[in-house]
């Protein structure tokens, strides 16, 4: 038996505000439908942050309903589970909760589990870290149901693993439940899969379909993975997408010229045209020098963006719409600066996602969520 394990797809991101890059992201999903149905696995299972906002726009909505008809359509069932971009602050129905109600794919997000064709299938929504102690009893009794089940236990969870990055975990591996043979987590955007001697099976990221705004310009491929639960143990095989080419260049302002020359050469064989970022250094620069440069390009590429890396920069000179948002750096620095580690998470981890999305009501339910928190804790 075999199934696919689809994570951080953020329907309905609109990078840059480029209507290309907001198909980008539809192209690589319905890449992750055709080849799962391509490959006959038996069912799939999403991991949460399903759209890039609680709110998404018509396109994202019916996107993702025509890739889970498509599943249908050829005996694929699906279960999802709901990250923090599913979940909206403002108390109203979350919209993945629609195709379960159609029948389009099944929500196992509340922890009540599920027996598919013999394989017990459960989930947890996003756990907010301030929540994360109440959910000691619920793993416990979900644990206790896996360990009576007989066949493949498969878990989804949407959360930060310390294991795979001290920065946003969120949990410890020896939090999670022992005796599921899979581990099928969203939120970091990163693949990686481990294995730990204290659990019956791997935790499995298959990372997000696409590069978001957060995590910069990089070269780095992108897919999903297709796990095999044949026999006893559940061996995930990671499937590479064909996503935009995406890349980030240093270079001396005395070298620019030569740079733009190897970039051109790179990219020249690119079936799409790529992201491009470069940062340039040096003192002295003629930013109109460097746009002179840049427009050789324009050609070859969908977006090219530049920034100095110097003592003067000129407000011509950043291109960027925003820079790039190294979650790790900044949570440090905003260690730093607010001189608590604790404020840094608040700001970083829950704060600062919401305003990313453009919800300035959420993100002022968060501040007020967060204030009464405080309170109560003083008071207590």
């Amino acid at each position: 038996m075999l199934f696919s394990h689809i994570s951080d797809t953020h329907l309905g991101l609109v990078q840059y505000g480029s209507e290309e890059r907001e198909q980008d992201v539809f192209d690589v999903f319905n890449q992750a439908i055709d080849t799962s149905i391509k490959d006959h696995v038996n069912f799939v299972i999403f991991s949460g942050d399903i759209f890039h906002i609680p709110n998404p726009n018509g396109t994202a909505i019916v996107q993702m309903g025509n890739g889970l008809k498509r599943l249908k359509q050829n005996d694929i069932d699906s279960f999802f589970i709901l990250g923090e971009h599913d979940i909206s602050r403002i108390r109203t129905t979350p919209i993945p909760y629609v195709y379960h109600n159609l029948g389009f794919s099944k929500y196992v997000g509340q922890g009540n589990p599920v027996d598919y064709k013999g394989i017990l299938i459960a989930g947890f929504d996003k756990i907010r870290k301030t929540e994360i102690s109440q959910y000691e009893e619920k793993f416990a009794a979900i644990d206790k149901k896996a360990q009576q089940h007989s066949g493949h236990k498969i878990l989804l969870l949407h959360q930060g693993i310390t294991e795979f990055n001290k920065f946003a975990g969120e949990l410890q591996s020896t939090d999670l439940p022992k005796n599921f043979t899979y581990y099928a987590m969203g939120h970091l955007h990163d693949k990686d899969i481990q294995q730990f001697s204290h659990l019956n099976g791997p935790v499995a990221y298959p990372g997000s379909i696409e590069l978001t705004t957060s995590e910069g310009i990089k070269e780095v491929k992108k897919g999903f993975l297709e796990v095999d639960i044949s026999g006893k143990d559940a061996i995930p095989n990671w499937i590479e997408l064909d996503a935009r080419p995406q890349a980030s260049f240093k270079t001396d302002y005395s070298d620019l010229t030569k740079t733009i020359d190897e970039i051109s050469e790179k990219i020249s064989d690119d079936t799409k045209k790529p992201i491009i970022e470069i940062n340039i250094q040096g003192e002295k620069i003629e930013t109109d020098h460097i746009q002179e440069q840049i427009a050789r390009l324009n050609s070859q590429v969908l977006r090219c963006f530049w920034r100095i890396s110097a003592k003067q920069v000129s407000d011509s000179s950043v291109f960027l719409d925003r820079p790039n948002a190294i979650d790790d750096e900044m949570y440090r620095l905003s260690i730093n600066a607010l001189g608590s580690e604790e404020s840094a998470k608040f700001a970083i981890k829950e704060l600062l996602p919401v305003f990313a999305t453009g919800e300035i009501k959420e993100a002022t339910q968060v501040v007020f969520e967060n204030f009464e928190k405080m309170k109560k804790e003083r008071n207590s």
